[in-house]
């Protein structure tokens, strides 16, 4: 007896669902030192876009570079010797592109999962040297949020998934469908 149902008639046919676009997984150090290199891969990989206008490209290029310094500053791909950042690229629907990048778990030391701080007076944004990273992924993505690496209790503090997505846009700023 088979497990997996055969079609009715051979006039039956499955639909195969379309093909996600990827980029080959870059892996780097976990310095700071390394920003402009995921920067200038973000660039060369974007390249492969045609359809990508340049302010999309530049915001996400700016967007990467903030998840990559938080991956460093708040994990422990910045803590440990062999820490390291990953940053994956894809288009999984029509007129998206997603970025994400990887980091090796998080520290006691800080918070476990990004978030945009809200709570803050102007006078406190005037004089903050930091949190600004993520509300600017907030205002340039059309969608981002976060995950763990593997999303088991016993497997807490592997690591987090920060993503964010971005229309395709061509010529005077029309999404792509």
């Amino acid at each position: 007896m088979a497990i997996v149902p055969q079609p009715r008639s051979a006039h039956h046919s499955y639909a195969e669902p379309e093909p996600v676009r990827r980029w080959p997984t870059r892996i780097y150090p976990g310095t700071l030192e390394q920003t402009a290199w995921v920067r200038a891969d973000l660039n060369t990989d974007l390249r492969r876009l045609p359809e990508l206008g340049e302010e999309t490209t530049e915001a996400m290029v700016l967007c990467v570079s903030e998840m990559f310094a938080n991956a460093v500053d708040h994990s422990r791909s910045g803590a440990e010797p062999e820490g390291r950042v990953i940053r994956t690229l894809t288009v999984p629907a029509p007129g998206r592109v997603r970025m994400e990048v990887i980091d090796d778990g998080h520290r006691p030391d800080r918070p476990q999962t990004p978030a945009v701080p809200r709570e803050r007076s102007v006078e406190e944004w005037a004089e903050a040297e930091r949190g600004r990273g993520l509300l600017l992924i907030d205002h340039l993505a059309a969608a981002w949020g976060t995950r763990r690496v593997v999303d088991f209790p016993f497997c807490e503090g592997l690591g987090t998934v920060i993503w964010a997505e971005f229309e395709l846009t061509i010529e005077f700023g029309r999404p792509i469908r």
